[in-house]
């Protein structure tokens, strides 16, 4: 993601704009093994290989111009703290809900205003003389985005490095993708001048399907073709980019953002042996339970990593790594079954939006609960792009990994279902109460089946009772002789 006018602002610096022009500075923390080259990705050093100066913006002003203001704060002078609150999907009004379509709509069909996408590497660019750059829509915008993070690294010929990648499968995933979806609702709030929109979620605990997938909301099934979306979605009239890696990677080239066609989507019939159910309450408890963020050697191997089980390559159950299986946040990829289920190009299908909100919302309760410093995330030894003062990849402005590793609320948002924060006594048995309320219709089923029990033993009881008096008052006067002996007759007339 490259600023199509930073040059000017920087020309124009001094005259009206809140910050500096300054030297980027980059952290020298050694990297993990996972990526044992050097000088062959634009990305290693981000974004030394584009920019050396960047704009260092004052008090509560951001952007690549400083033109904007903090996630937390709005207003002309960006001194009108914000707090925003991100709601469930279901419990928005319909006009809320038509008005949250509509902007998906409008952003995939208008051309961003301040940013262009690379559609060549620097060395096809010919080190910056043949710059390679292209016009895209906001929504593709972070589509591309999504996708150039993730890309794998071109090494020249045929040859690729695929064992890379800047926001997922180490530290950085909840990170980045937080950044991201604050980017995302800031460039929604610049399109439609709506300052207090969010991004709603979708709680998918429990789940039994793609309750989101209907018309009504993120697109129904096709009647005729269970790959493609219903045609009354207006999504089915969407075209995807970032999509054919392979092709990319077999002809050294990168994403230009040309169409590729429909979004694809055909939820539930995936493999079940890689992913055999929608994750629980019971799977998004235990991780919430553990108390490391990362460990190990901080990728996809990592045990008992909360970060590693939340990604989905960990056990929820054991928070063992076992990468055969996708659980959490890779579920819900692999249960989509189409666009969504490819990295590089999932952020394709709007539903990626309400799911990540929803991972964040986890990594959110886990911060509450443990209240980690921020000197917990890893400063060093994780794998490329993920150390605590790595530069994020691709934004500009520049953020760092560790930045991100706060409460929503101290980034300007809440959500909805944890918007009224528990007190600390509450938060030391919500442990316990949540096991509780997952067993508790068992405790009532248990003790109305128990209660039911009593009464037919007590039933019993009586009659048999009722039956013994009856017999004693009915009982004949004569006895087989051998009973003579040994009972004494009373008559009880």
């Amino acid at each position: 993601m490259l600023p199509s006018l930073a040059w000017r602002w920087v020309s124009l610096w001094g005259a009206f704009r809140p910050g500096s022009c300054t030297d980027i500075l980059l952290s020298n923390a050694p990297l993990g093994p996972q990526f044992p080259f050097s000088g062959v990705d634009d990305r290693e050093d981000w974004p030394a290989v584009f920019y050396n100066r960047t704009c260092q913006c004052l008090g509560n002003f951001m952007g690549f111009n400083c033109g904007d203001c903090k996630f937390n704060f709005a207003g002309p002078n960006c001194d009108e703290r914000k707090m925003r609150v991100r709601r469930d999907i279901y419990r928005l009004s319909t006009r809320d809900k038509d008005q949250f379509l509509a902007y998906l709509n409008l952003a995939k069909h208008t051309t961003s205003r301040d940013f262009v996408i690379a559609t060549g590497t620097y060395a096809q660019m010919n080190n910056g003389s043949a710059p390679m750059f292209r016009d895209i829509n906001v929504y593709d915008l972070f589509v591309w985005m999504h996708y150039y993070v993730s890309r794998d690294t071109l090494l020249g010929g045929t040859n690729v490095w695929r064992d890379i990648d800047f926001a997922h499968e180490a530290p950085g995933f909840l990170p980045w993708h937080r950044l991201f979806l604050l980017m995302w609702e800031q460039e929604i709030r610049k399109l439609t001048g709506n300052e207090n929109f969010t991004i709603p979620y979708w709680d998918w605990r429990d789940a039994q399907s793609c309750d989101v997938c209907t018309d009504e909301y993120m697109g129904g099934r096709h009647p005729s073709n269970p790959n493609l979306l219903s045609p009354a979605s207006f999504f089915s009239s969407w075209q995807v980019i970032c999509s054919h890696s392979e092709e990319y990677n077999s002809r050294q080239e990168l994403c230009n953002g040309t169409t590729e066609g429909p979004i694809l989507r055909n939820p539930g019939n995936h493999d079940k042996r890689r992913t055999p159910r929608l994750p629980s309450s019971a799977d998004v408890e235990f991780c919430l339970s553990l108390t490391q963020y990362e460990a190990g050697t901080m990728d996809k191997m990592a045990n008992f990593s909360f970060r590693n089980t939340l990604e989905g390559f960990a056990n929820p159950s054991t928070a063992i790594s076992n990468t055969s299986q996708s659980s959490l946040h890779n579920a819900l990829h692999i249960y989509m079954n189409g666009s969504m289920s490819e990295v590089q190009g999932s952020a394709n299908d709007p539903i990626f939006i309400l799911h990540h909100a929803f991972v964040d919302s986890i990594f959110e309760q886990w911060l509450r609960r443990h209240q980690p410093l921020r000197e917990v995330y890893p400063a060093a030894n994780a794998p490329i792009g993920h150390n605590r003062e790595s530069y994020m990849v691709p934004f500009i402005p520049l953020y760092r990994n560790g930045e991100f590793f706060i409460s929503s609320r101290d980034l300007g948002y809440d959500y909805e279902y944890l918007a009224n924060p528990a007190n600390p006594f509450q938060n030391f048995f919500e442990p316990y109460l949540e096991q509780a309320r997952q067993i508790w219709p068992w405790l009532v089923g248990a003790a109305v089946v128990g209660a039911i029990i009593m009464l037919i033993v007590s039933l019993g009881i009586l009659r048999c009772r009722k039956k013994k008096r009856i017999s004693e008052e009915t009982q004949p006067l004569l006895m087989e002789s051998d009973d003579y002996q040994h009972v004494t007759y009373q008559s009880h007339v």
